[in-house]
């Protein structure tokens, strides 16, 4: 029989461990918030048969079976998180909410053709500078006439939409939605307005207010990655970092009793966290803009040289595709700051702006 590891958080409040299959985040902390109309679920884990199997056996080991739950809150759509809400929906019945920007970029998956795709990731990856032997296998599938499913492309429609700054609806309890784009762009944290324990031995705590289900967006000891989620169909040139920086701010000064995230374990300190996510982001933008005032340097250019957790070399094909986002992301920051800009022609090159001349 399958074993769940469950930890009680109080309150009506428990988190199951469900595995991520060959990643070494290992689980996501799946959560499940008693109400008076019936269990809801707080993401739910990788749609694979052993996480399945997790999270059925963490629900029964709290006396809750899979066909109570009566909705499931999604904080953002990647796969650990919401890879199981259509299995349980199918189940139970119940509903799934998820913020429309995570809901549009679920629409598109399902309805993308697998050519457009290859076609899409690799003009950016030639726009972003990437060798063409790391492209090489992108044309090759296109050339075979790749048809198989996209990550994520079956994941389940949301039927229910979260909206940033509302209460849910959820009988018995006040969970206000947080609108905290990075990211995803429609990544939401979930504040459970509370009196919670924590709050009340010896005046602890005094001012602060519940508590925090953070998703990916504020982690113990993990940076999540911010990207770039283009619709190929728009233009508009988004700016995630800076989202994810503003949405980090937002929850520092809400500092909530605890922070229940999606990966490791719970914490009690938001706002010292968040001075430590700042300062990081800050670190990597000055480290990069070192780069780019020694020459101009592409996306790829530039994330060969900056430091990562292991060497460049050592970095699997699809990490370094997601280690270049991350880049592009800090680049474009960097371009609204007024201290990098963008020379014209394919790739994509950039060079540091000199702030006493106003240009290089």
């Amino acid at each position: 029989m399958t074993e769940a590891q469950v930890m009680v958080h109080g309150g009506g409040v428990w988190s199951i461990e469900v595995p991520i299959p060959d990643n070494p985040l290992g689980h996501t902390l799946v959560h499940l918030l008693d109400t008076d109309r019936g269990p809801v679920l707080i993401d739910t884990g990788w749609d694979d048969p052993a996480s399945w199997d997790t999270l059925v056996a963490g629900l029964d080991s709290l006396g809750v079976l899979v066909s109570d739950i009566h909705g499931v809150v999604i904080t953002h759509h990647h796969p650990d998180h919401h890879g199981l809400s259509g299995r349980v929906r199918e189940a139970s019945g119940a509903w799934i909410a998820m913020h429309a920007a995570d809901s549009a970029i679920v629409r598109r998956t399902r309805d993308a053709e697998p050519h457009r795709w290859l076609d899409y990731l690799t003009d950016k990856l030639v726009r972003a500078g990437a060798p063409e032997e790391h492209i090489a296998p992108l044309r090759a599938a296109r050339a075979s006439g790749w048809t198989r499913p996209l990550p994520g492309q079956h994941a389940a429609l949301p039927d229910r939409e979260i909206v940033p700054g509302e209460l849910l609806g959820l009988a018995g309890r006040r969970l206000r939605a947080i609108w905290t784009p990075g990211h995803t762009p429609g990544h939401v944290c979930l504040h459970l307005e509370e009196d919670h324990p924590r709050q009340r031995p010896g005046g602890a705590g005094r001012g602060r207010l519940g508590r925090l289900f953070s998703g990916d967006h504020l982690l113990p000891g993990i940076t999540p990655h911010i990207g770039l989620y283009e619709d190929p169909d728009d233009a508009t040139v988004t700016d995630p970092l800076g989202d994810y920086l503003d949405s980090l701010e937002r929850i520092g000064r809400l500092a909530p009793a605890e922070v229940l995230p999606a990966h490791q374990y719970a914490f009690p300190d938001a706002a010292s966290r968040v001075r430590e996510l700042l300062a990081h982001h800050e670190e990597r933008l000055t480290g990069l803009l070192g780069l780019l005032a020694g020459a101009a340097l592409t996306p790829w250019q530039a994330a060969e040289r900056m430091v990562w957790n292991r060497p460049w070399e050592q970095i699997p094909y699809g990490s370094r595709n997601i280690a270049v986002s991350e880049v592009e992301a800090h680049l474009r920051r960097l371009v609204k700051l007024g201290r990098t800009e963008e020379l014209t022609g394919t790739p994509a090159t950039f060079v540091a702006v000199d702030p006493a001349s106003g240009g290089r």
